[in-house]
């Protein structure tokens, strides 16, 4: 199979030259990327194919057709070549890094250190994982539960049925129609655990990880084989019997459900495994904050207040509800509100190419009297095209009130979690003890 890498807002060239797409890969990869659940969504969704060539959008993750692979990555600013295959490899690490922290998974740094990072796709790394994890946990055993079982049996076991053994075997009292419990591994969770496995297995191109999940599959061959869509994730319930598959039941959802598609695209089969950077982005910020925000008196609710704009006047009915994504609470008062975009920013937040977006301003406006908020923020991902560090990048009042708006970038590429959290904690007002300024 052959693999191609480009980043998002990158264009992949059509042709037969070195660093081109051949014309029959691209339309089976657009084909595929059509079939996604992001397509349409946003400038074109997944790829927008042009004439010439393929153009990724902010979609991330891996597209698959019969004979040729996509993997597309975020621009994030790493410390390595522009274009190298150091830069793709540092780049997945950190793009693996918000997945596990957005989905509330954990990755051991030794687990991170064995993988070819510079070489191996986002797909195979992250099967990589999955399978190194569940090889750790069914060694340590599966997961058992007792089921309710029903069988004539010659010797009573658990209890009898009496009317069952009252109306089919009142001429045979040979047989007793016995109710029992019975400790059994084939329950829903396991059940996932091979739906993942046998997607994977149709996914994967990697010698190496086929081979680990065909190990893998034998050790579940006595489970029952169930469609993907008949899945019973209502029934996998994480407690402390079983808190160790707490992180495979986030990656088989992930393979599984919502981000993951198995499409037919003409002639041939294609699949992808894709993430919306604006969510992951929004999610990863999210759950830092609330780590910043911890054992503090203010506390963090993500994607919440779920206030509406508009109120009809006939019939009292509200329309327009808002969910900023991140809110800043001391009690029950709102004391500031952050929005998250993956987008890039310049230093001047009137910048026409790159600059804020009139829409995010008036979002922003809107929460501010929706909410109360004396203090809002526009959290973008920090790039080397802004002047000096991360941190803020612009300060200003809302016209006629004494509200502040400031636009900020994090490097989500610089450090490791607690540094992020750390430097989270100088921009969200309630750790630094600022109070709002009156605009002079």
């Amino acid at each position: 199979m052959t693999a191609f890498s480009v980043l998002e807002y990158r264009s992949l060239p059509r042709g037969d030259g070195p660093g081109c797409i051949p014309d029959r890969m691209a339309d089976r990869l657009a084909a595929v990327s059509k079939t996604s659940i992001f397509a349409g969504r946003g400038e074109r969704g997944v790829l927008e194919d042009r004439r010439h060539e393929l153009r990724a959008r902010g979609v991330v993750g891996v597209i698959a057709a019969e004979d040729c692979s996509l993997e597309i990555l975020p621009k994030i600013d790493v410390p390595a070549a522009h274009g190298s295959i150091e830069e793709r490899g540092e780049i997945r690490k950190r793009l693996v890094h918000m997945l596990a922290v957005a989905l509330d998974m954990k990755i051991e740094t030794g687990r991170l250190s064995e993988l070819d990072w510079q070489h191996e796709t986002l797909l195979e790394i992250l099967v990589r994982i999955f399978c190194g994890k569940l090889t750790e946990a069914v060694r340590r055993g599966m997961p058992r539960k007792y089921i309710g079982q029903e069988d004539d049996l010659p010797a009573l076991r658990g209890t009898l049925d009496v009317s069952r053994q009252f109306t089919r075997h009142a001429v045979n009292p040979s047989r007793l129609a016995c109710r029992f419990d019975e400790l059994s591994t084939d329950i829903a969770l396991n059940r996932v655990m091979k739906a993942a496995l046998a997607h994977l297995s149709k996914l994967s191109r990697s010698t190496s990880n086929l081979h680990r999940l065909r190990e893998l599959a034998f050790v579940y061959a006595d489970i029952s084989a169930i469609p993907v869509p008949a899945l019973r994730w209502d029934e996998v319930v994480i407690d402390r019997t079983n808190r160790g598959w707490q992180d495979l039941v986030g990656m088989a959802r992930m393979f599984l459900r919502s981000q993951f598609q198995t499409t037919s695209a003409g002639a041939g089969q294609g699949t992808a495994l894709l993430f919306e950077m604006n969510t992951l982005f929004e999610e990863y910020v999210g759950r830092l904050v609330a780590r910043a925000m911890a054992g503090t008196e203010y506390s963090v609710t993500l994607q919440g207040g779920r206030e509406y704009c508009l109120t009809a006047q006939d019939s009292g009915r509200q329309v327009f509800q808002t969910k900023p994504d991140i809110l800043i609470r001391r009690g029950s008062e709102v004391v500031q509100v952050i929005d998250t975009k993956w987008k890039r920013i310049s230093s001047r937040i009137d910048d026409p190419k790159q600059g804020v977006s009139q829409s995010d301003v008036y979002q922003m406006m809107a929460y501010a009297h929706l909410y109360k908020a004396p203090h809002l923020t526009l959290l973008y991902p920090h790039h080397t095209g802004l002047s000096g560090h991360d941190g803020i990048q612009g300060q200003f009042w809302i016209s006629g009130q004494a509200t502040t708006l400031e636009t900020v970038s994090i490097d989500v590429a610089l450090g490791a979690d607690d540094d992020i959290v750390a430097r989270l904690k100088k921009i969200i007002v309630p750790a630094t003890g600022k109070g709002v300024m009156v605009p002079g």
